[in-house]
């Protein structure tokens, strides 16, 4: 698979876990891992968590998202 920005990303400061979505697109967490302090970014659909949440919690939102989704945005042109 050619890798683009959404499948390889740059690394933000504060992430913490990088799955990846059914077609490869990063699905990142990032914050901090103690406190209400994390939060988690599509990089194939831009869909994102709704507040911030502790890493536990995040973690499974973020991996049940990557598990369904199939969004692989790519700029043609």
């Amino acid at each position: 698979m050619k890798l683009s920005p959404n499948t390889a990303p740059t690394e933000p400061d504060d992430l913490l876990i990088r799955f990846h979505n059914l077609v490869g697109a990063a699905v990142d967490v990032t914050g901090r891992t103690h406190g209400q302090a994390t939060r988690w970014y599509c990089h194939g659909c831009a869909e994102s968590s709704d507040y911030a949440d502790s890493v536990y919690f995040t973690r499974s939102k973020a991996n049940d998202h990557a598990g369904a989704c199939r969004a692989g945005y790519h700029r043609i042109g």
